[in-house]
């Protein structure tokens, strides 16, 4: 979402309709030696590392997107017309961190952009400079919105810089009602529960973070395999995370809560298409367990011990899950 909004503020930059000036703020990346990111280099940029952000007084306004770091007040009165944020989402709705994956998961028809004014000590509270609303395409995932939402961000950004008086002129208070929070996704969020989601739920937790971790599945299922699934759960009370292997499709399918759901990939200590899972694992254990019902080879739900580190935290994991 930032780097979407700062390559756009350049283009406005180099035709001189807005800005006499552009310079970057980056937050330190853990003590690691971290360049500058491909954008920035390829802008040349000027860049300061959080929180030193060059001389007081030096420019009208601040901007942030997707910064994730409250800013004092003592840094908001240095720049005459206050910090503006790009937030995508409709404000008061999904307040925090993490508000594109949240529109994701929970279904969210309809979403959207706000350029608010910043507030210090607390995250998303300012007066609405402008607000615009997107219907949230089919099928889509997270990564997916967040191109959506950066291209439209970054326009509304310019407009309200164009006319940067005016607007703050015209802002609104948030409404009181409709609050929800938008918290960063701890890593215990991607283990998939098989007992308590439905295959809608666990599509939807796919779309929503498969970028971070991936959860490879296929759907939707083709007719014939739909019509052997439902006869299948009519036959037999399945247990959830009962797994078969399609031939025809060279899929894994795993039964859930709710429903069934395809698996093209598994991650064990590395990463197996479904044919190679089963050919490693479920053809000859079904050989040396010819009487054993389908049900008897099954996922099981992942007991984390970090529930609370966050992905992002546990960056490892998620590189090596969809690598």
């Amino acid at each position: 979402m930032g780097k979407g909004v700062e390559g756009k503020l350049y283009e406005e930059w180099m035709r001189t309709l807005v800005l006499s000036s552009l310079e970057e703020t980056e937050r330190p990346h853990c003590g690691l030696q971290h360049p500058p990111e491909g954008q920035t280099l390829e802008l040349q940029l000027p860049v300061h590392e959080w929180p030193h952000t060059g001389p007081a007084g030096q420019f009208d306004v601040g901007v942030v997107a997707s910064f994730g770091r409250l800013l004092s007040e003592e840094l908001i009165l240095q720049f005459p017309y206050g910090v503006l944020n790009v937030h995508p989402s409709c404000l008061p709705r999904w307040r925090g961190p993490a508000p594109i994956v949240h529109t994701v998961l929970h279904g969210d028809k309809v979403t959207g952009v706000t350029v608010m004014e910043i507030r210090p000590k607390r995250f998303d509270v300012g007066p609405i400079i402008k607000q615009e609303e997107v219907a949230v395409p089919p099928h889509c995932t997270a990564q997916e919105l967040e191109g959506i939402l950066a291209k439209m961000g970054a326009n509304m950004l310019l407009a309200v810089l164009k006319n940067l008086p005016e607007s703050l002129k015209n802002k609104k208070e948030q409404p009181k009602e409709g609050v929800t929070f938008a918290p960063k996704i701890s890593i215990a969020k991607s283990c998939i529960k098989w007992e308590e989601q439905t295959a809608a739920q666990i599509i939807q937790l796919h779309r929503a973070i498969g970028s971070m971790v991936r959860l490879d599945f296929l759907q939707p299922f083709s007719d014939d395999l739909s019509l052997l699934l439902d006869q299948i759960q009519n036959d037999c009370d399945v247990v959830p995370g009962s797994v078969l292997f399609h031939k025809m499709s060279q899929t894994l399918i795993a039964h859930c809560k709710e429903g069934w759901v395809g698996i093209k990939t598994v991650v064990l200590k590395k990463k197996l298409t479904a044919v190679d899972f089963y050919n490693g694992y479920m053809h000859s254990w079904f050989q040396q367990n010819p009487r054993t019902v389908h049900q008897e080879c099954r996922f099981q739900t992942l007991k984390l011990s970090m529930a609370k580190k966050t992905l992002k935290e546990r960056g490892i994991l998620a590189q090596d899950i969809k690598q």
